[in-house]
């Protein structure tokens, strides 16, 4: 009898699930889920904390996987980031070279995918804080994510400034010391054992300071938004 009862409630409460109107794709229940476990891990986050960094004998060129925003040919020598305030407005273009002029970072470090599966891997590159130090003067106080997409808009992610901060944060051009390839994100990607893949973004073609949020793309496809490690 206790049996029935609970296979009879478990059965109520999926259809009182399925029927919960959608929040980004989900049934709102769910929805509120991921928001607590964004609540508890970004609690949690703390900038003096430092992801395990590997050998670099143990390291391997990451695996490719999503092309999302990076189908098309580019012409990397005409490619630039365009860099947005809060308002929209344009605070400045920044080519390869003017991200290469920043202090030089490696890490070696753990690359995980949302869909179960991680790699080793080496990026070198600049770090974001040092990035967000050109315009922190010009950027009002509450500034809290950051915002970052594709130069055709057919991808993009919005970040917690705590992680965007943080050391091992890189926008990254190279792979084992090498021009990351195409399919990985050339000629500049996010890097950061502190995100899920879906996170770290390729081919960034704009950064904008934002004061809210922002949109997210696998975020608005039922995926936590906050993607944390």
């Amino acid at each position: 009898m206790t049996g029935g009862v609970a296979a009879l409630a478990g059965v109520a409460g999926w259809r009182s699930l399925q029927g919960a109107d959608p929040d980004f794709r989900i049934p709102g229940p769910l929805r509120a889920v991921h928001e607590t476990n964004e609540a508890i891990w970004s609690t949690l986050m703390r900038d003096d904390h430092l992801a395990t960094e590997y050998p670099i004998s143990e390291a391997s060129v990451l695996r490719v996987n999503g092309l999302h925003g990076i189908r098309d040919d580019i012409d990397l020598d005409t490619w630039e980031i365009t860099v947005l305030g809060p308002d929209g407005e344009q605070l400045g273009t920044h080519a390869l070279d003017d991200i290469k002029a920043l202090p030089w970072h490696e890490m070696t470090i753990e690359h995980k995918c949302i869909e179960g599966w991680s790699q080793v891997t080496n990026w070198q590159g600049a770090r974001f804080s040092d990035f967000f130090a050109l315009y922190q003067d010009r950027l009002p106080d509450d500034i809290t994510h950051v915002f970052l997409q594709t130069p055709d808009g057919e991808y993009y992610v919005s970040v917690d400034m705590a992680t965007m901060r943080h050391p091992q944060t890189l926008l990254a051009y190279d792979n084992f010391g090498e021009a990351i390839s195409d399919r990985n994100g050339a000629p500049l990607r996010l890097a950061t054992p502190l995100k899920y893949g879906i996170k770290q973004i390729k081919r960034i073609g704009s950064i904008q300071f934002r004061r809210d949020q922002g949109a997210d793309y696998w975020g608005e496809r039922g995926y936590d938004w906050y993607a944390g490690l």
